[in-house]
């Protein structure tokens, strides 16, 4: 089993961000066999986890273009900062 650390300083997380994170989560878990998910804010910090079964699963996941756009959103709308590792 393999997992995804994301650490994020949330800005503004408006509707539109509860609707991506939501399509994110089913796509990890249909398309690309996500086994769990978790994430925690407390304070001004976010912490999501996920497990995967695979290192090549992580890499398609992050590989998808619906998922890159919902990064770039990320990038330019709702994080003030984030970082991930495997």
């Amino acid at each position: 089993m393999f997992a995804v650390i994301f650490r994020a300083k949330p800005g503004i997380q408006d509707d539109e961000y509860s609707k991506t994170v939501a399509n994110m989560r089913e796509l990890a878990f249909e398309k690309y066999g996500c086994l769990d998910f978790v994430a925690v804010t407390e304070g001004d910090q976010e912490i999501a986890i996920s497990y995967w079964e695979s290192e090549q699963a992580i890499k398609q996941w992050k590989s998808d273009s619906e998922h890159a756009l919902a990064q770039e959103l990320g990038r330019t709308k709702w994080y003030e900062s984030y970082t991930q590792s495997t």
